[in-house]
Order: C-alpha cells, then sequence, then structure tokens
C-alpha cells in the first residue's frame, strides 16, 4: 500500500468520483474506502477486453465487498462522527493506491494504477494501453481531493487519523506478491513513520473480539497523501484489513452478521483514536 502525489499539472476531463462525508467538525478521523465498488463506466468498460461473466468474476475477486457498508456502520455508531472519504468506481477503472509510475512494485503483475492484469494473471487491458487518460480522468482528481481532505482534517483540530478500511481473501489469488504468509482474520498494516505504537495497540484492542490480529501480511503498509508522506507527524495513518470469510461468502456473496460485529470494533477504534 503506498502513497501518491496530488500533483498541480492542469486536468482534462476531471471527473468527480469519489465522495467526501463529513464526519463532526473537531473529529480527526478519516476512514478512506478506495476498493469498495463495482462501478466501472460504459467508456472505460470498452476498454476491457474481458467478457461479461468474466468481468463479473473478477470483480467478485477484485472488490473489498461491503467496506463501504462497514464504514458507514462504524461512523454511525461512533462516539465522535469521522470523516468518510470513498471511492465510488471500481479499482479496475483506476487504482487510486498504487503509484502511477516505475515507483509501483505491483506493476510487475500488470497491476499498477491502471490494471492490464486481472487478479488471475489474465489479459484485463492490451498491455500498450496508455495510462495517462484515465490518470488525468480519475486518478489525479482522487489524489487532490484525499490530499486536501487530510489537509481539512489537520487545519481543524490540529492532526489527521487516517484508517484505511479494506478486505481480503481467506485464499491467496495468483496476483499476490507476498502471498504466502499469515492470512489472520485482521491485518493491520503500518508504516514506520506514520504508524505510532499507540494506533497499532488501539487497533488491536478494538478488534479482539474478531479473532487474531497480525502486522503487515498479507498486506503491509497504509495510505498517506504524498504531501505529508515522512514529513509530517501530525498525520497518522493505519491500514485495517478483514479478512472476506470473516464477514461474508466468498467470493462477492452478501454480508453476514460478521459484519455488525466489525463495523462495533471499527467504531470502538475511531472513538480510542
Amino acid at each position: 500500500m503506498i502513497t501518491h502525489d496530488a500533483t498541480d499539472t492542469p486536468l482534462e476531463q476531471p471527473v468527480t468520483s469519489f465522495d467526501l462525508l463529513p464526519g463532526a467538525p473537531d473529529s480527526p478521523v478519516l476512514l478512506h474506502v478506495p476498493h469498495s465498488a463495482r462501478a466501472i463506466p460504459d467508456d472505460v468498460r470498452a476498454g476491457i477486453v474481458l467478457d461479461d461473466d468474466g468481468l463479473e468474476r473478477e470483480l467478485d475477486h477484485i472488490t473489498d465487498a461491503h467496506t463501504a457498508e462497514l464504514a458507514e456502520r462504524a461512523a454511525a455508531l461512533a462516539g465522535l462522527r469521522p470523516w468518510r472519504f470513498v471511492n465510488r468506481l471500481s479499482r479496475l477503472v483506476v487504482d487510486p493506491e498504487r503509484f502511477p509510475d516505475e515507483r509501483e512494485e505491483m506493476a510487475a503483475a500488470g497491476m499498477g494504477a491502471v490494471y492490464t492484469r486481472t487478479t488471475h494473471r489474465a489479459v484485463l487491458r492490451p498491455a500498450d494501453t496508455d495510462p495517462e487518460p484515465l490518470l488525468a480522468r480519475y486518478f489525479r482528481p482522487y489524489a487532490k481531493a484525499m490530499t486536501e481532505a487530510v489537509a481539512g482534517r489537520l487545519a481543524a483540530t490540529g492532526r489527521a487519523v487516517i484508517i484505511d478500511v479494506h478486505s481480503y481473501p481467506a485464499g491467496p489469488l495468483p496476483y499476490e506478491l507476498h502471498g504466502t504468509g499469515p492470512r489472520p482474520p485482521v491485518c493491520l498494516g503500518t508504516d514506520a513513520f506514520h504508524t505510532p505504537p499507540a494506533l497499532t495497540e488501539a487497533a488491536r484492542e478494538a478488534f479482539a473480539g474478531c479473532g487474531e490480529t497480525g502486522l503487515d501480511s498479507p498486506f503491509a503498509g497504509t495510505y498517506v497523501p504524498l504531501r505529508f508522506h515522512g514529513t509530517d507527524a501530525r498525520v497518522t495513518a493505519l491500514m485495517v484489513e478483514i479478512r472476506r470469510d470473516t464477514y461474508m461468502t466468498e467470493p462477492g456473496g452478501p454480508a453476514g452478521p460478521g459484519l455488525d460485529r466489525l463495523a462495533t470494533a471499527l467504531a470502538r477504534l475511531v472513538d480510542t483514536v
């Protein structure tokens, strides 16, 4: 999980494909939900080579299903309502948490900011697809808005706490570069600069009733906009990865009662930090 820049380069055809949902004015917490949606605009769909059935199967595997609902429920339960930044388009449009250049290790698997390969390493888009139109329309406006959302929490409260809400499959998928490690019910992704021990411990305590909690396996790191990364200690961040079999039918099925338990735990974390 990575950081990225919000550039000042003029954009062509900016598109609002995300929502910043206000919380309490004095809440420093921003729940970030980047991978929960399945929507793909028609013109973007035209560049994907999978047939409709194949695309639906890929969406089942790649989508962090029900995480927007998880964040919504947690926000409603929290004593001080957090802010939420929610991506409304599938990560198959662009993945806002990837680097858009050679810094991105997942580019080796065809899954940089604009994917050309699927979770099972099949062709999603032609390898020579020019990513720039999608980066201009979706990636850079998202990066800019997320940076501004964090800046807003800093201005209002003097600090910002980004909680990155994700899920992952019970079994590793072929695209995973680090899929051989532990896959606990709750994986906490950390950053050496932006994740203080107190934040990690608060998450361990909050999710104690949801099963074992591990660190940085099978997914590591957390999201911080590049403007603040490694320089502004007022911005703290933690990724919360929930193993999907603990709350839903895999792949792509309905949520079960585990979602309520997780929402309560996430709300507890919000109230602690």
